[in-house]
């Protein structure tokens, strides 16, 4: 058992009438968290590609506060997901890249996440599918963050890859598959889902978090859903400008992940760039449905109405633009993500365009669930906006990616500082697609120095067992290599 938990005595203070998430009956709802993997904006409610079909986001955004400039702490599962359970900052924990999970960092090892912070105050907690990133919590642990950990499983591959890709990588693959939809995991973590809502606990509020695999690659999905998405020029594709990446800093390349994502020089010629957007469309709408099987199973339950349900995605992803595939940058593509909030005492059918961080989740949720404050959260509670989605918010939206590179994301503009001090700002009234680097224009100057400001002062090194990139200049060339991170004193 963790320390933390074993001496912690948290107090239940009942939020007051009138306040988001309220119940009538006995002060405290029920939290149903929708976690997504890899999902940017292309979501009927956002717009972020005007043939997306997500009839069941799309409602449960009608049903509640859909924020349209939110973003993510970390442009890559691990280093987000951590973010979000601990209410931590990557700069903060140190974890940067896929490895390592965040109670193998000592100094996480007693950090209270947020399951285990609702457990603490008479919650019963259950998760299916992907909460935490695979593999940071071993199964022997599972029982220490969620009190029922379900299914987790993975992607089926078929037998052999349909794309041949410059990385032979199984995982970076797409295409239509035969067989049922059942037969994919995300209809499992629903089924478990769903089972759950059907049969809580008696005489507890329920945490219920399930986390689906798609529209992450492989993007695989069953023909039906391809049937969706025109398979000809009909097909909208991203906006992407030649030349996208001449005024940005070369230090940006190096952030993004080299392989396995294919460019889109390759997409190109190999032409699969079209087959990839009809497949990442394909992927949302199957997950999509699957929302729906766990909103209707809630509806059934008959706990709708003193149920609070939180949708999110981990961090975005590239289809294209600035010439990649993939996530791991600081750009808008990569950051950008769903969010909404539903439930009672949740302003129905709003719209709030405040920036705001998935790191928000944490206190957000403590603060609906009546919880005792916890200290030491670096996010900020959202009520304000749940209730008035027009609320002034005084912060901006932070995403940090590797040791000191951060974005600064506020209502209009979006700052870049990377560690070697190169910097890129972009006006999202005039560019929504960051096409101008507008860095070097001494108009801004002070801008920059007020959008500074925010930058994280705190920039832990990446923490032992991470896997960083080391990008060292070799005769004018920046490059870098993967390598493990060992503690100090087993370095040679």
């Amino acid at each position: 058992m963790l320390g933390a938990l074993t001496c912690l005595v948290l107090a239940l203070v009942a939020p007051g009438e009138g306040q988001p998430g309220a119940d009538s009956r006995d002060g405290r709802p029920n939290v149903l968290l929708i976690a997504v993997d890899d999902l940017n904006d292309w979501v009927g409610c956002l717009g972020g590609h005007p043939q997306a079909q997500t009839p069941n986001i799309d409602r449960l955004a009608r049903r509640g506060t859909l924020f349209t400039n939110a973003h993510c702490q970390a442009p890559l599962c691990n280093p987000s997901r951590s973010s979000v359970l601990t209410g931590l900052r990557p700069s903060t924990t140190g974890i940067y890249s896929l490895q390592p999970g965040l109670r193998a960092v000592e100094a996480l090892k007693d950090q209270v996440t947020l399951p285990q912070a609702l457990a603490a105050q008479g919650y019963s907690t259950f998760c299916a599918g992907k909460i935490f990133h695979d593999g940071a919590i071993p199964p022997r642990d599972h029982a220490q963050e969620f009190q029922v950990w379900a299914v987790t499983g993975g992607m089926p591959f078929p037998p052999h890859k349909f794309v041949e890709t410059p990385d032979p990588i199984k995982a970076m693959d797409w295409g239509p598959v035969s067989g049922k939809d059942e037969d994919q995991a995300d209809w499992k973590s629903a089924d478990a889902a769903i089972a759950r809502l059907q049969s809580p606990p008696p005489g507890k509020p329920f945490f219920v978090a399930v986390g689906f695999r798609l529209p992450h690659v492989p993007c695989f999905a069953t023909p039906r859903w391809f049937d969706l998405y025109p398979d000809d020029e009909t097909l909208v594709m991203p906006p992407v400008k030649d030349g996208d990446r001449d005024d940005v800093p070369e230090f940006s390349w190096y952030l993004h992940w080299k392989l396995p994502e294919p460019r889109l020089s390759w997409l190109l010629e190999a032409k699969q760039w079209r087959p990839l957007v009809r497949s990442y469309l394909a992927s949302i709408s199957f997950m999509d449905s699957q929302v729906g099987r766990v909103l209707d199973a809630l509806e059934a339950s008959g706990q709708a109405d003193r149920t609070v349900v939180v949708l999110w995605s981990d961090h975005g992803w590239h289809l294209g633009e600035k010439g990649i595939t993939g996530k791991n940058t600081l750009w808008e593509r990569s950051t950008r993500v769903p969010l909404i909030f539903a439930g009672p005492g949740i302003g129905a059918g709003a719209r709030s365009a405040r920036p705001v961080e998935l790191l928000d989740l944490y206190p957000t949720l403590v603060s609906l669930c009546g919880l005792t404050e916890r200290p030491g959260l670096e996010g900020h509670s959202l009520t304000p906006q749940l209730k008035d989605a027009s609320a002034p918010r005084a912060w901006p939206a932070i995403t940090t990616h590797n040791q000191d590179n951060h974005a600064i994301r506020t209502e209009h503009w979006r700052f870049i500082r990377y560690a070697d001090g190169s910097e890129e700002l972009y006006d999202h009234r005039s560019d929504p697609n960051e096409w101008s680097n507008l860095a070097n224009d001494p108009q801004h100057a002070e801008l920059k120095r007020e959008l500074a400001g925010w930058l994280p002062k705190r920039n832990e090194p990446p923490a032992p067992g991470s896997f960083a990139r080391l990008l060292t200049k070799v005769n004018g060339v920046w490059t870098w290599e993967r390598k493990p991170i060992i503690p100090a004193e087993k370095n040679p």
